[in-house]
């Protein structure tokens, strides 16, 4: 009896929407007929299908990828043009690897056969492009990788790359895949059932959970330092009500997500040092590096607790921050967890007596960074002048704000749980404009901004970036922090070398970037809204604009801020 049947690349894109998939980022090559087809053929047969995007540039769609992510908490599909098309998802890759977003990314590979078989290479670049080990490319940046052999692997594949990729620790996977298997025919039977795998969680044992109640209860100083946020938005509430109840404060050491309201009692400055100068118990909730060791250490005698779905950063070689104890388990339910278990305990009189000793000292750090980003005459605008801007502009919106080198969290208000994303700490710049669109297209409702260095934002492939925001009509807020300079290389340099030859220089060598290129020409060449600020009073004008262009659903705008070196 004969069985219907579909082109394996058809069968590939309808199994992604059957796993949950909602959207394929993808940059088409030369091996993507049996995808283009498959698209073709799959809707023609009344198969439903993710929603699949054209982006332009690889690095976009890795980071969009990423920002959706951070919206909704599903994988989404990149599928990118053989190696070459892989080399530019390898940044993405790293970000979300470090950041443990899962993302399932495809690439072509090559026709293994010169010919005979339908498929076959049928260019020159299917000679050039081969390579004995593509997958090498992305390898240390996912959990899991493999090729298409057959094209009745595509439902088992599929499901085990989405489960894979969304199981705790998370992260992206990799699947090759070469032309002429795609363009086989494939069964249909099973293509729209079910997911025959799920991804799992992880959850820290009960007991571990009550010993760091107790822990808590008695401790004299805890303290808390937070990285990657607090989960959800029910970790975050959680986290809000045992810091408030139990008076512990909680440091957001270089953080790439909000864990605590930046206005709550308990919200400690950036700088950890005084309070592991004090702390007989430190919680690192889901930390990469939560303090730096050469200039801080925890006491001998305090105890440190890794809590996180990857506590000891396994596969990161040189790692080496305390354990004494470490709980493997997502963030959000071991918050809700350590909630529930902390409820058998009672806080005592010092517990109130250090929330009021530790609450004065916030609040004065808080208005001194306050008082910081105040206007002043001097000639452009300093990061944390321009934050407090933005933040002030944003109150009563839903919006998230996305810093890349750009706006820094002291100064702002920052409330809820997406309020504040900043770049992952693998370093991959150009991330967070893409990674904003992203988030724009999985919540059109809410106001995005994305604030980032002059440098990063050309790290962004930015006509990429406008050509993407004009076609899906994705009104963001852009703001470019405009200082001619790799500021944070020079600081960095700097920093190491206070009194160096470089530090005497009239120009930090190899940080220059002079002359600047006019960003509002780019940002126009893709009909979005384009000003330029030298001061305080003309930001605030072009932030006004800006906002009610975007409210208005009007499409992008860029505002190009001069700032201080």
């Amino acid at each position: 009896m004969h069985k219907p049947q579909v082109s394996a690349g058809a069968a590939l894109l309808a199994r992604l929407k059957s796993v949950g998939v909602d959207y394929i980022f993808a940059n088409s090559g030369t091996d993507f007929p049996p995808i283009i087809e498959g698209l073709a053929e799959a809707t023609a047969k009344g198969m439903p299908l993710p929603h699949a995007l054209t982006i332009p540039h690889e690095h976009a769609a890795m980071g969009m990828a990423h920002g959706y992510y951070l919206a909704t908490g599903r994988a989404q599909a990149v599928i990118a043009h053989t190696d070459v098309g892989l080399a530019n998802c390898a940044i993405g890759a790293l970000n979300a690897y470090v950041e443990h977003v899962p993302i399932l990314l495809f690439s072509g590979r090559t026709p293994t056969v010169e010919k005979g078989r339908f498929g076959a290479r049928t260019v020159p670049i299917g000679w050039g492009q081969e390579m004995r080990d593509q997958t090498s490319l992305v390898r240390e940046a996912t959990k899991w990788d493999y090729e298409l052999r057959f094209p009745e692997q595509v439902p088992d594949l599929v499901d085990r790359a989405h489960a894979i990729a969304s199981s705790t620790p998370r992260g992206p996977v990799y699947v090759s895949l070469p032309r002429e298997v795609l363009c086989e025919p494939c069964p249909t039977e099973g293509v729209d059932a079910p997911p025959r795998m799920r991804a799992h969680g992880a959850h820290a044992a009960p007991d571990d959970i009550a010993e760091l109640a107790r822990l808590i209860a008695q401790a004299k100083f805890p303290v808390i330092f937070a990285q990657r946020g607090a989960g959800n938005a029910q970790g975050f509430a959680a986290l809000d009500r045992m810091a408030r109840d139990w008076a512990i404060p909680v440091c957001q050491y270089w953080a790439n997500q909000l864990a605590l309201a930046t206005d709550h009692p308990m919200a400690a400055p950036a700088d950890g040092g005084p309070l592991l100068a004090r702390a007989d118990l430190v919680i690192c909730l889901d930390t990469l590096a939560p303090w730096m060791p050469a200039a801080h250490e925890p006491h001998a005698d305090a105890k440190v607790v890794q809590i996180g779905p990857n506590p000891l950063s396994q596969r990161t070689p040189i790692r080496n921050f305390r354990a004494d104890m470490a709980l493997s388990s997502d963030v959000a339910p071991a918050l809700l967890a350590l909630e529930r278990a902390l409820a058998s305990h009672a806080p005592d009189a010092g517990v109130a007596a250090r929330f009021d000793d530790i609450a004065a000292s916030n609040r004065a750090a808080r208005n001194a960074a306050l008082v910081a980003a105040a206007p002043d005459d001097a000639q452009g605008m300093t990061k944390d002048q321009i934050a407090r801007m933005v933040s002030d502009a944003l109150q009563g919106d839903d919006a998230t704000v996305f810093s890349e080198l750009g706006c820094p969290m002291a100064s702002m208000r920052l409330t809820h749980a997406q309020a504040w994303y900043q770049e992952p700490h693998a370093g991959g710049l150009g991330w967070s404009l893409p990674a904003a669109m992203g988030l724009q297209l999985a919540a059109p409702d809410r106001l995005v901004v994305a604030t980032m260095g002059d440098g990063t934002y050309m790290f962004a492939n930015p006509v990429v970036c406008h050509q993407i925001a004009e076609a899906l009509n994705l009104s963001i807020l852009i703001v470019v922090l405009n200082n001619n300079e790799w500021g944070a290389v020079r600081q960095s340099v700097v920093g190491l070398y206070p009194d160096g030859y470089a530090a005497r220089a009239n120009q930090v060598p190899l940080t220059g970037l002079a002359p600047s290129p006019d960003f509002t020409m780019v940002a126009q060449a893709s009909r979005a809204l384009a000003m330029k600020a030298a001061d305080h009073a003309q930001f605030a004008d072009a932030l006004q604009k800006a906002l009610v262009h975007i409210r208005a659903r009007k499409g992008a705008a860029l505002i190009d801020v001069r700032t201080r070196p």
